[in-house]
């Protein structure tokens, strides 16, 4: 059986590039040219910044983005990956953590600013070739923001629509997952009549930042920080499932417990270790966990958590133990089954460069582990090679697809919403969920 690809179903499989990527060191170094874009309908270009006197979008890196003074231009470079893959729409994202909340909160209180920002973006966005624009502010009404943020924010995002439909550009915006901030930045309703995708950043729900060993991004909890909960939310607040568009995290939160042995809900320090790559504190890169597993499985546990679907691997000493909570190849298919059953408009990906785009480590087994029960389905052999996660993707919308059907309930395609711009049903990749492998009848929960 082959490795699907997007245009091979209508789902939407939206890939950030960090592109501070390429100064990591050795083989975790992603230049734009690692890029794979058969396996993405949308890529967005991860950061621009917000020019304060000038209301305008900047490069933060000129070197990286821009050909000026000998540069390696990348804003060019990923918009020209269209010329050979024409199903592919190419977005530039403004702001991320780094970029904070104040600045955006000044821009969006003032409309005379905000009104000089929606030429400069659209003139921005036209210089350099792109589809559109996503909006990352992280957040309104938060960290220096106001609680005028969540009105202020709708004014923008009217204001940015009005321009860009009349340009036949796009217009995205990520969103934070968790319940008080949805509550607090967002009216939902509002803001889905504007937005062509709501990118949710299902992710980050828990941290070492807790004190607690927790998953980083559980499909189901007891409490409201998980996906389930965050997509039903934001269903019961007005948006759309056409719209709605699910964040995958490419990578895990780690720990260190003073716990032997520890597991999740054991105590933890408030700081995790790093990556030899990423060198971020409490975080791995799905590619930085699956090497070092290769490198050293006897060191490390792993053990399946079915309420979160995540992944936990434990390496212990007899007194102190770290801990890494991941998804793996078993944790995108189930949520990626859980779109599909929601008929939400597709999947998000944070971010393309921690997959393990070389290639560099075993397939995983287990992948469908969680699909068929009595039903006929089309089982893939596990991925091999590189992007498994990203890969992993597109099989499962398929898998997930045809599960539904032998289960006499048709997946119904993103519901068309009336707009008029670009919308789901006009910018997602589509064509057949048949599928060319041999049935296999799966009757237990092992492969």
């Amino acid at each position: 059986m082959r490795t699907y690809l997007v245009t091979d179903h209508d789902r939407v499989v939206t890939c950030y590039i960090s592109t501070w990527a390429v100064y990591r060191s050795g083989t975790a170094s992603y230049p734009l040219d690692a890029f794979d874009p058969t396996l993405c309908t949308h890529a967005i270009y991860a950061f621009a910044g917000l020019d304060e006197e000038k209301n305008a979008i900047k490069s933060l890196d000129a070197w990286q983005d821009l050909k000026d003074n000998y540069g390696k231009g990348g804003f060019e470079k990923l918009t020209g990956m269209r010329a050979a893959h024409p199903h592919l729409k190419v977005l530039l994202a403004i702001g991320g953590w780094n970029e904070g909340s104040e600045k955006y909160s000044k821009l969006v209180a003032n409309p005379e600013r905000r009104q000089a920002f929606v030429k400069n973006a659209l003139d921005f966005i036209r210089q350099y070739g792109f589809d559109g624009l996503d909006l990352d502010w992280e957040y309104p009404t938060q960290r220096g923001g106001t609680p005028a943020d969540r009105e202020n924010f709708v004014a923008l995002v009217r204001e940015l629509s009005q321009t860009f439909r009349k340009n036949n550009l796009l217009l995205t915006s990520a969103f934070g997952a968790g319940k008080d901030t949805i509550d607090a930045a967002y009216d939902v309703k509002a803001l889905s009549k504007y937005l062509d995708f709501l990118h949710i950043m299902c992710y980050d729900y828990n941290g070492s930042w807790q004190g607690r060993i927790s998953p980083n991004a559980p499909l189901t909890s007891r409490d409201v920080l998980n996906v389930e909960y965050t997509i039903e939310h934001l269903l019961q607040l007005g948006a759309p499932a056409s719209k709605l568009v699910l964040g995958l995290p490419f990578y895990g939160r780690t720990f260190v417990s003073p716990v032997a042995k520890a597991r999740l809900g054991d105590s933890s320090d408030k700081i995790g270790f790093s990556g030899p790559a990423t060198k971020e504190n409490g975080f791995m890169g799905y590619n930085e966990v699956c090497e070092e597993l290769k490198r050293n499985p006897s060191d490390w546990m792993l053990e399946w958590d079915p309420a979160a679907s995540e992944m936990v691997a434990t390496k212990s000493n007899g007194t102190v133990s770290q801990v890494i909570v991941y998804d793996s190849t078993r944790s995108i298919a189930n949520k990626v089954r859980f779109a599909v059953r929601q008929k939400l408009a597709g999947l998000m990906i944070w971010s393309v460069d921690t997959d393990d785009f070389n290639g560099l480590c075993a397939p995983e087994p287990d992948t469908y582990k969680d699909f068929g029960g009595t039903v006929v389905v089309s089982i893939p052999p596990p991925v091999s090679g590189k992007y498994p996660l990203l890969k992993t993707i597109s099989n499962a919308v398929i898998v997930a697809s045809d599960e539904l059907t032998q289960e006499n309930v048709i997946p119904d395609g993103p519901e068309e919403v009336p707009t008029t711009g670009p919308s789901a049903a006009t910018l997602a990749s589509g064509s057949s969920w048949l599928l060319g492998a041999v049935l296999f009848l799966v009757t237990a929960r092992t492969l």
